[in-house]
């Protein structure tokens, strides 16, 4: 009996050992499978956050398309012979011909140049001229090339890289009305272009609007009844990054609608905190309780509806 347990011990440990070494992405094993060129640089630098690069598409062996194969690390830092050579005791180790990042001399031209070699159909369509470019921004301020997976990838991450620069939209993100990117349910990119594009503001639309419907098509119309400042800009109403106000309105009902719709007799007269039912003020107050003007104009964004042209149905 004591045999039996041994053997179908031995046989599990067997399968699992197999299994282990199908599966194992050790260091060494992989540094077996890397070209020469890769091999020498990363018998030095082989540092964790700097070996994730093997992890990305950047150091595949079979994309031709990337140089890791031909030239490893000096398809984007160059060859650099004189960083390669041992340096004289006492002495510095020279750079390697291109660094990146802020701490590098090239300037932020040079350094987007060589990504842009190769992402020029992608990232770069749009990079020259966009408000990026034009703020001098080199690509390794919002990505990291050598990680595993880019943080600026990461839809879940977009908030915080995009945030570093971008303070006051990060907090208005924050706000107890705002779309869910700290939710992890949307980022950055679903509304903005980071290299660049054909809207303002970075946007991936035409314009604001354009935008907007890629999520909220039900509100694209066209309309029977068109509600004007809904259909000029969605931003006449709404804060896209976010506000205290419910659905992210730029001021509380009803009078963000008496911006515009100000006349007399209809309860449209001017309203304030006061005038609650039970008070002995003029009627028509009751407009502020609920959903104020939307008790009967509902439809603020349009209507289809053959009595709909004050959007009441």
């Amino acid at each position: 009996m004591r045999i039996l347990l041994a053997l179908i011990l031995m046989l599990c440990l067997g399968v699992g050992w197999r299994a282990a070494a199908a599966d194992s992405t050790l260091p060494d094993e992989r540094l077996e499978r890397l070209p020469d060129a890769a091999q020498d640089c990363l018998d030095c630098h082989n540092e964790p956050d700097l070996v994730g690069i093997l992890q990305t598409p950047h150091a595949s062996v079979h994309d031709a398309r990337t140089g890791f194969a031909e030239s490893g690390c000096a398809s984007c830092h160059g060859a650099s012979h004189d960083h390669m050579r041992r340096p004289a005791r006492g002495q510095p180790r020279t750079a390697p011909d291109r660094v990146f990042g802020s701490h590098s001399a090239l300037t932020a031209t040079e350094q987007n140049k060589v990504c842009s070699d190769c992402h020029r159909i992608d990232a770069g369509m749009h990079w020259l001229g966009s408000a990026h470019e034009a703020a001098n921004l080199r690509c390794s301020d919002c990505h990291t090339s050598h990680a595993a997976q880019d943080p600026a990838l990461d839809k879940a991450n977009e908030p915080a890289v995009c945030g570093g620069c971008h303070q006051q939209q990060r907090a208005e993100m924050l706000r107890p009305s705002a779309h869910p990117l700290h939710d992890g349910r949307m980022g950055c990119s679903d509304c903005h272009a980071a290299h660049g594009g054909v809207g303002t503001s970075l946007l991936i639309g035409g314009n604001v609007n354009e935008t907007c419907y890629t999520c909220h098509a039900e509100l694209r119309g066209p309309f029977l009844w068109e509600h004007p400042p809904a259909r000029e800009d969605c931003m006449n109403c709404h804060r896209p990054h976010g506000s205290v106000h419910p659905a992210m309105l730029t001021q509380r009902t009803p009078f963000l609608c008496q911006q515009c719709h100000l006349a007399q007799f209809h309860p449209s007269a001017a309203l304030s905190g006061t005038g609650l039912p039970g008070d002995s003020l003029p009627s028509g107050s009751q407009s502020l309780l609920g959903k104020d003007c939307q008790n009967c104009h509902a439809q603020v964004h349009g209507s289809n509806h053959p009595s709909g042209a004050s959007t009441t149905r």
